[in-house]
């Protein structure tokens, strides 16, 4: 078990190192999102096992990660990754001050990193269907959940985008839509997904675009999305010949050439709305017309009043909203499993303490850099 628990280890270092090298900083003097990421990894150390057990007791992490095969399951890429790598987080920074004298009673259990590391595998495995890899990265920026039938339902559903102005009204309007939901989730991308490419007749790409939770949900500073209507929405953007796309496993694009909105041929907007927990959700097409104007305007307006509430928030319960985000990546799992609500998801619990005060005061930014020879995650 330790072999293996450590070959997952190895290979998780390998990936996140590189992932998280290469990424494009989004975060604003807003947030302190360092913080709440350290806070959260600690929370999900010392929870996360235990919950992972009772998850997959309830139902096998192979067929949760099947499960989010379909639009409008939030068990995607970016919650697979967050699964394994926030915990591998907390265990790194954990170590890290156990080994400095800070944490000498830390009890680095070998079990629960192969617990959750294992139920990763399986998950993400089913996930990715028969393909044979585990994550986008493996297959070159290839994630591809979607069959057939979804494909043909973005695509036949898609009207066409024929002008210049069209393709900025349409590449404006999802711009919004991502950047509402970076700022709701507290300087996070998680509630968007970017699935592909799905490659088309003519040389043409599909493009898919998850949005996960516009309007009012469990998240407690929700209520400025009262007005908005819709739950989930799922795009299907249809590019000409001669762009080259991938995605990651944060749900991301990168295309070559960088800016794809003027290759952008087609366009659909659908919602799964009413139907997530059927086995085969109805894709509700939607007006990408007057409609979309009016959700984009008030999209907009819920944006600006989170805003200011977030702008008048004190430093700790920043920490706190965003320590949830990330603490809760996992209960999409649970919520598939049907045990999310028997689970405490509340933080912070682990932390409290002098810990919480040690990590939420702390200036990140005087940190030194990390030992570029260390492994990105230490071994068991």
């Amino acid at each position: 078990m330790r072999e293996e628990t450590n070959e997952l280890v190895a290979y998780h270092a390998k990936v996140s190192g590189e992932m998280t090298a290469a990424r494009t900083n989004l975060e604003s003097a807003l947030i302190p999102v360092t913080s709440y990421i350290v806070i959260s990894a600690v929370e999900c150390f010392h929870r996360h096992p235990a919950m992972v057990r009772a998850i997959d007791a309830a139902m096998p992490a192979e067929r949760i990660g099947a499960a989010g095969r379909r639009p409008g399951s939030r068990v995607n890429a970016v919650h697979l990754w967050s699964q394994a790598n926030i915990y591998l987080t907390g265990r790194k920074f954990l170590v890290g001050l156990r080994d400095a004298g800070a944490l000498p009673d830390l009890v680095d259990d070998p079990d629960d990193t192969w617990t959750v590391l294992d139920f990763w595998r399986r998950a993400a495995e089913a996930y990715r269907g028969d393909d044979g890899t585990r994550q986008a990265w493996d297959a070159g920026g290839r994630n591809t959940p979607y069959g057939d039938d979804v494909v043909r339902a973005l695509v036949d559903g898609a009207n066409a985008v024929a002008t210049e102005a069209e393709r900025t009204r349409v590449s404006r309007a999802l711009a919004t839509l991502y950047a509402y939901l970076f700022l709701l989730y507290f300087d996070t991308r998680v509630g968007t997904a970017d699935t592909g490419p799905y490659p088309l007749d003519g040389g043409r790409t599909l493009l898919v675009r998850d949005f996960y939770r516009l309007g009012e949900s469990e998240l407690a500073w929700s209520h400025v999305a009262r007005d908005i209507t819709y739950d989930h929405l799922v795009a299907g953007i249809v590019l000409a010949p001669g762009v080259d796309v991938r995605c990651d496993d944060w749900g991301t694009t990168t295309t070559t050439p960088s800016d794809w909105s003027p290759y952008i041929e087609a366009f659909s907007l659908f919602t799964t709305d009413g139907s997530r927990d059927a086995g085969r959700p109805t894709l509700t097409p939607l007006d990408t017309g007057g409609a979309l104007d009016d959700l984009v305007r008030t999209v907009r307006a819920a944006q600006a009043r989170h805003y200011r509430n977030v702008a008048a928030m004190s430093r700790t319960d920043k920490i706190d909203a965003g320590a949830y985000v990330y603490f809760t990546f996992l209960k999409p799992f649970a919520e598939v499993a049907g045990v999310a609500d028997d689970l405490d998801w509340s933080v912070p619990v682990a932390s409290a303490g002098p810990l919480y005060d040690f990590v939420s005061t702390v200036d990140w930014s005087t940190m030194p850099a990390p030992d570029p020879s260390a492994p990105y995650y230490p071994p068991l």
